[in-house]
């Protein structure tokens, strides 16, 4: 073994001076401690069938909800130690149980709470997961389960359909059919950005290529939650600013607000942190080059933008208290938006920002003293604006974690092929 190799180069040696360690090299032993105490808090709260299960709110009190949301964070936490390898795999095992032998999901008699959301992070998993006949035949049912639920033709809906293409967050799938009379609509059968790229995104843990039917439909509907116009006779300025918003035609739901009527009297909405990092998401996915006009007007929105403290935009006065209520789904959607556009650093108002740093910091800084991250904002406590149910430390744990844990491979360059399709593997030999 040489000096060198050893660490004992010097000068007199004929080497170079070792370096001194810089701001993300320095930051590493504390991300690691934060992912390490993370890991022991999730694996802690493991229910002893293999699920997680919420303590605050029902609709994740099932298990099928929160373990796979759970477990593809869990998967890329080795700092935890021994216990975490067993947790992940008692988790798959739990998940596996609900595909039946014939391939279909039986998610039980009260059925899935949010079916894509479910469906997209177990498809994540399956994929990540040792790819014995099992996990296979999970991965394809759980893919299938998720084009079962698509806004397009198989369901009714076509191309003059303004959620064509995207999927939503109902319990049913969301067939186009002539309501009956008295019979009220489904809370949110619409499709939604949200959704959608969880849906996008299952297809692509599948390696399901963008040019699948699915994926150009996809794209089709998330064109439509971007504040953008191709030509630049369809643009309107004062609006196209490249960020996105959650879905079409709802005042309600989208929870930065409505910005105004454009040139055309056309309803807008305003583009904000979440959506745009979800966009952006959505875009590479479904298969535009970093350099697109649309994916570049996203960045853009995002240096703008920049924050790592909140979820930047612009929000009425009245949705201003919405801001931060799903900061943690904003960061962890970020993380994996900024390795999509393979960079390690953004152009913002104060210079280059070296983003895995700053959001290091910043989730480092947020977190409790037993390992869990949990969002100040409310929903029980506002129940006119629900929010994310990010109060719950079983959901935005697993967010603030795998964002951080992206943070940790950016820092460390594990990403030698930052945001490839086809991910990278990381030191611990797993793909993230």
């Amino acid at each position: 073994m040489s000096l060198v190799a050893a660490g004992c180069s010097s000068d007199d040696a004929g080497g170079q001076p070792a370096r001194a360690p810089t701001q993300g090299q320095k930051l590493l032993p504390r991300i690691d401690a934060a992912l390490a105490a993370a890991a022991r808090f999730l694996v802690a709260r493991q229910s002893e069938d293999g699920a997680w299960r919420s303590e605050t709110h029902e609709c994740f009190r099932d298990g099928p909800e929160l373990t796979p949301h759970v477990l593809a964070s869990l998967f890329f936490l080795p700092q935890g130690g021994e216990a975490v390898g067993p947790a992940f795999d008692r988790g798959v095992a739990f998940m596996t149980r609900l595909v039946s032998k014939e391939g279909k999901i039986e998610p039980g008699p009260r059925g899935l709470s949010f079916p894509v959301f479910t469906a997209g992070l177990a498809s994540r998993v399956a994929a990540l997961s040792r790819q014995g006949a099992a996990e296979r035949a999970a991965l394809a049912a759980w893919v299938a389960y998720v084009r079962e639920r698509q806004f397009a033709e198989h369901n009714g809906w076509g191309p003059v359909h303004a959620a064509y293409g995207g999927w939503g967050f109902s319990v049913a799938v969301p067939r186009l059919e002539k309501p009956e009379p008295g019979r009220i609509a489904e809370r949110f059968f619409e499709a939604n950005l949200v959704a959608t790229v969880y849906g996008v995104e299952a297809l692509r843990s599948a390696r399901v290529a963008p040019a699948d039917p699915a994926c150009e439909k996809a794209l089709t509907f998330v064109k439509r939650c971007q504040n953008f116009a191709d030509h630049p006779h369809q643009a309107d300025p004062l609006y196209d600013d490249g960020g996105f918003f959650f879905m079409l035609n709802d005042t309600m739901q989208n929870m930065a607000g409505v910005a105004g009527r454009d040139r055309f009297g056309k309803t807008r909405f305003h583009s904000y942190g979440s959506m745009t990092a979800a966009g952006v998401r959505a875009l590479v996915a479904c298969g535009l080059p970093l350099d697109h006009p649309r994916v570049a007007a996203a960045r853009r929105w995002l240096e703008v933008n920049w924050a790592v403290d909140m979820n930047p935009g612009t929000f009425t006065k009245d949705r201003e208290v919405l801001r931060n209520s799903q900061y943690y789904y904003y960061v962890w959607s970020l993380a994996q938006a900024l390795v999509a556009l393979e960079t390690r650093e953004m152009i913002t108002a104060q210079g280059g920002v070296r983003w895995g740093e700053a959001l290091a910091e910043e989730l480092i800084a947020r977190q409790k003293r037993d390992g869990a991250w949990r969002n100040v904002y409310s929903d029980s406590k506002n129940p006119d604006y629900p929010g994310a149910k990010e109060d719950d430390p079983l959901v935005s744990t697993p967010f603030a974690a795998g964002a951080l844990a992206i943070c940790r491979a950016v820092i460390t360059g594990e990403y030698a092929d930052i945001g490839r399709v086809g991910p990278a593997a990381t030191s611990t030999g797993k793909e993230q």
